[in-house]
């Protein structure tokens, strides 16, 4: 009898490899799951899906807004044609456990599961839940939380904290191998992280500092596929994305700069990284960024700018982190305390039990 288990979500890439993270340790410890992932027709997760040997699926998807937009009119008529496939597709497929990592895409497929009555279990990667992740609370059995202070805002005894599922790849990083990908030499390394959509805000920022920090150090530039006009310097290595050799240049780095987005804040802590994080504010999200990086600072682990962050300010930081090895090496620790095991087997385990 095939034993089937549907993923779903997308979007952005911490919708994506927290996910892919599950799959890894799942086909470790059970070889006889097959897997399939839910995801957007049109989205990004399709190539990243399929890429890692997984088999995709796509639906029409709309985006759920808590704002006016008449865009909104038009994604009802997304979400509601996803829907109607998702019921069928996850009709036909039969699944035993539907899996949701988020996204507004996820929602047609875990509704489409609660009406068939198949189990779904979710996960939430930042401190307060997001909209889908609400929505599919009320079809989820349990919600699997990054974070103790997530709980409250389920009902009781249905969350379940195991953290944010870091790719099995980060854990197996190599700093030697990052270093020799960069000619490093005997040079720190800096590395700049807008997430998987770049930061426009960081890219600038960046762009304002290279005179004062190329020659310096080697700095390892994620800009996402914004226009960005940095001229060549000294040591200076720009990449739109950033997808096999992401791990061990992350664990070559000295400093990471980044967003507050909960994959690379797991990522950077799994790898015991000090990182400077630069949330987007309210204006631009609904505020979960902030939360995250707050976590982080009051363990240690981070430093954190917020606001119209100045050239000044970074630059102050980042010459007053690259100058003290012990300062960087007390918030190393304090990041590798905040990734207690390995999130992604915890909550493995969690579903092969609910199959037994």
């Amino acid at each position: 009898m095939k034993r089937l288990i549907v993923f779903t979500g997308g979007g952005t890439a911490g919708h994506v490899y927290p996910g892919l993270s599950v799959i890894e340790s799942m086909k470790k410890k059970d070889r006889g799951l097959d897997i399939i992932w839910i995801g957007s027709s049109s989205g990004m997760e399709k190539e990243i899906i399929e890429s890692a040997g997984v088999n995709f699926i796509g639906i029409p998807s709309g985006k759920l807004r808590r704002y006016f937009s008449i865009l909104n009119f038009f994604d009802l008529f997304k979400i509601a044609a996803g829907l109607i496939k998702a019921y069928f597709v996850i009709g036909r497929l039969k699944p035993l456990l539907v899996f949701s990592k988020g996204g507004f895409v996820s929602v047609p497929p875990v509704a489409a599961a609660g009406l068939r009555r198949i189990p779904v279990f979710s996960h939430e990667s930042d401190v307060s839940p997001g909209l889908a992740t609400k929505i599919n609370s009320r079809f989820s059995e349990k919600i699997f939380v990054s974070y103790d202070k997530t709980r409250k805002y389920f009902a009781e005894g249905r969350a379940i904290t195991t953290g944010n599922p870091v790719r099995a790849a980060i854990f197996e990083a190599d700093p030697d191998r990052g270093r020799k990908l960069v000619s490093a030499g005997e040079k720190k390394i800096i590395m700049v992280i807008g997430g998987s959509q770049g930061a426009l805000q960081i890219n600038r920022l960046i762009e304002e500092l290279l005179p004062e920090l190329s020659g310096r150090f080697v700095i390892i530039h994620q800009t996402g596929n914004h226009d960005y006009s940095g001229e060549p310097h000294e040591g200076y290595i720009r990449r739109d994305y950033i997808r096999e050799e992401l791990p061990d240049l992350m664990s070559a780095a000295d400093l990471i700069i980044s967003r507050a987005g909960a994959s690379s804040l797991w990522e950077s802590a799994a790898l015991g990284k000090p990182s400077i994080l630069i949330p987007l504010g309210t204006g631009a999200s609904r505020g979960d960024q902030g939360l995250n990086a707050d976590i982080f600072k009051d363990a240690g682990a981070s430093v954190v700018l917020e606001g119209e962050v100045s050239s000044r300010q970074l630059l102050s930081e980042i010459n007053r982190l690259m100058d003290d090895e012990a300062a960087r090496k007390k918030m190393s620790e304090a990041a590798l305390r905040l990734v207690n095991g390995n999130p992604a087997d915890i909550i493995t385990d969690f579903i092969i039990e609910r199959l037994v």
